[in-house]
């Protein structure tokens, strides 16, 4: 699915530019451009592609200082500055946008809504949000942020890919390297599913393409992405086994979001080279997966790939009703308390926003 990433805020550019560099090394072409938008100006300064710095009459190039209100104002205020880096960007060849942010940092989370809302009444092709949840020890503002965003994304996009930064840190990491390594994981998997149809070594049975990607995402509200891999047979009939087993993994331990495993929709893809790819297995998986998940739309395919392993992706669609995201609003109504008692004056002011104030 050829797409052009916006990344907004600092975690969002880091990402974009991870997904950018994956797509690259990779040769897919999945990923036709990119821009990086910041109201930090030291933060765009590292992005390999374009940048735009936005809310300069407000903070002066300094961010908003995980402030999401302010970050909804100054990107309303320039999202026109924005949409004019997209021109040329977005051409007939473009399926799709993804605007990827971190939901709990002041500019992505105030600013992805507003952004995407903009660029659904532009452009007649889905717009998704790529959104970065913080983690449980990330303090207690940017589960507000995020818990205010969240709902507002999934209204003012196509759909919302969610990744749970607690899903991918492992114990003994800085949170830079955390951080990385997140970036990193997430990047090979959405690359990957960028990819699935259009970088093809081969001829496989049943490909997915395109469509089927925005088909499982046609629903629109919260979706999720799982993966795992593992060495390949040469011989097809032996890797029945080995397709199972990777796509179990991918929904239920290797998603981008933790026991999500009830969707309206999926879709099994599985990568490798075509004549290690066994017809039967991933019939078997997608059968699986769709007894799993108790949706009756699941689709499921190849991706040929020169590769000596065999992976497998798991896309879900609408897994609103998942453990995770309610447990995770729940933190976030905690944090809103929490700040409630701590500030004398009428904190619900503090919060308010047209654009923000139907979040909680």
């Amino acid at each position: 699915m050829k797409t052009v990433l916006i990344g907004v805020g600092q975690a969002g550019g880091k990402l974009t530019a991870a997904l950018q560099s994956f797509d690259q090394q990779m040769g897919f072409g999945a990923v036709l451009d990119a821009v990086g938008v910041n109201t930090a100006k030291t933060d765009l300064q590292s992005l390999p592609f374009e940048t735009v710095l936005i809310g300069q009459d407000r903070v002066n190039g300094h961010g908003v200082g995980g402030d999401n209100e302010l970050g909804a104002e100054v990107m309303e205020a320039d999202k026109t500055e924005v949409m004019s880096a997209l021109d040329g960007r977005v051409t007939a060849e473009t399926e799709s946008i993804f605007v990827v942010a971190g939901l709990g940092g002041g500019t992505g989370s105030g600013g992805a809504p507003v952004l995407a809302k903009a660029l659904r009444r532009v452009y007649d092709i889905p717009v998704y949000v790529l959104g970065i949840l913080p983690g449980a020890d990330e303090g207690a503002m940017y589960q507000v942020n995020a818990g205010r965003s969240f709902k507002t994304v999934a209204r003012e996009s196509d759909a919302v890919l969610l990744v749970d930064n607690d899903a991918f840190r492992s114990s003994g990491e800085s949170m830079q390297e955390g951080y990385d390594a997140i970036n990193d994981a997430i990047a090979k998997r959405v690359g990957l599913l960028l990819a699935a149809g259009e970088a093809v070594d081969g001829v496989g049975e049943s490909v997915v393409d395109s469509s089927e990607v925005i088909n499982t995402l046609r629903a629109g509200g919260i979706a999720a992405l799982g993966y795992a891999s593992v060495e390949a047979s040469a011989v097809a009939e032996e890797n029945i086994n080995a397709v199972m087993s990777t796509t179990r993994r991918a929904l239920l331990t290797g998603t981008s979001l933790p026991d999500a495993s009830t969707a309206d929709s999926a879709l099994v893809v599985v990568a490798g080279k075509p004549e290690t790819i066994p017809r039967k297995g991933v019939e078997r998986a997608r059968r699986w997966v769709e007894d799993e998940t108790g949706s009756m739309q699941v689709r499921g395919g190849d991706f040929p790939l020169e590769s000596g392993r065999l992976a497998s992706l798991v896309l879900l669609g609408g897994v609103e009703r998942s453990e995770r995201v309610e447990s995770f609003m729940e933190r976030a109504r905690d944090a809103i308390e929490q700040a409630e008692t701590e500030v004398r004056d009428d904190p619900k002011e503090m919060w308010h926003n047209d654009g923000l104030d139907d979040l909680m």
